[in-house]
């Protein structure tokens, strides 16, 4: 898969109602249904994470679950590199095996696990 510089033109929120993403509450997980078959998810959650973009849905995350992110992973100085980098390396993988990895180096990248080893 390439990466998309211009992902906003391909974006499947583009004909929506951009208020149906910035919602409260249990709106959010709806509002995160939109994003579940767009072709440039990845790239708008790299945005959003590069950019620090507190409000509204973006790549399928709600602003609480960035906000997580961010504090799990502080490091990362680059999402759009790091998810680059995991899109190549994983685009020959089912998406369920993806997933699974990702878990898996996620959770043994955090501080957690690294002091224990």
């Amino acid at each position: 898969m390439v990466w998309m510089d211009e992902w906003s033109t391909k974006a499947a929120c583009r004909r929506s109602d951009p208020d149906a993403l910035f919602v409260q509450g249990a709106a959010q997980n709806r509002a995160k249904t939109i994003c579940v078959g767009c072709s440039v998810r990845t790239e708008c959650l790299a945005d959003a994470l590069d950019n620090n973009i507190e409000f509204g849905v973006w790549g399928g995350m709600t602003e609480r679950e960035r906000r997580a992110l961010l504090r799990r992973r502080p490091h990362v100085d680059s999402w759009r590199c790091l998810l680059e980098a995991a899109r190549t390396r994983y685009a020959t993988l089912s998406v369920a095996d993806a997933e699974a990895v990702a878990e898996v180096e996620l959770h043994s990248a955090s501080p957690a696990s690294r002091a224990v080893s």
